[in-house]
């Protein structure tokens, strides 16, 4: 009795995945904590310029108030792809583990079908960086 074969695809990523991939690694490294950083001490002095401190705060309290929203919107995309990628990772495991213990149970059982269960498996390693 073979078991349907999942062939592992690769997957398709759309031009916001890879945007979205792409500043999340950014936004994860230290120059985006740096420039967050010069950010403020440029815009802590500019109060001199302002005519009431209510604007002043107004300023800086929007910028980062719309950052914050555009970037929990992008790490959500970055969390919902790993998620698929690890949840696909674990079905290759489990059906990989459910065949071998089968192929291992059945002495006539067939190479060639555990091979492309093995192949399967390999492919499903490091997968949530392709997605």
């Amino acid at each position: 009795m073979d078991a349907p074969v999942r062939v592992a695809r690769e997957p398709q990523r759309s031009g916001f995945d890879r945007i979205a991939e792409a500043i999340s690694q950014f936004v994860s490294r230290g120059a985006f904590f740096t420039a967050s950083l010069v950010a403020v001490l440029i815009w802590t002095p500019t109060i001199v310029l302002f005519s009431s401190v209510d604007t002043w705060q107004l300023v800086i309290n929007t910028f980062t108030s719309v950052l914050a929203f555009l970037l929990i919107a992008l790490l959500q995309n970055s969390d919902r792809r790993y998620d698929d990628a690890l949840h696909e990772k674990i079905d290759a495991l489990a059906a990989a583990l459910a065949d071998f213990m089968e192929h291992e149970s059945q002495p006539d059982s067939d190479p060639e079908l555990l091979a492309r269960h093995i192949n399967e498996l390999r492919a499903a390693v490091r997968l949530e960086e392709r997605l």
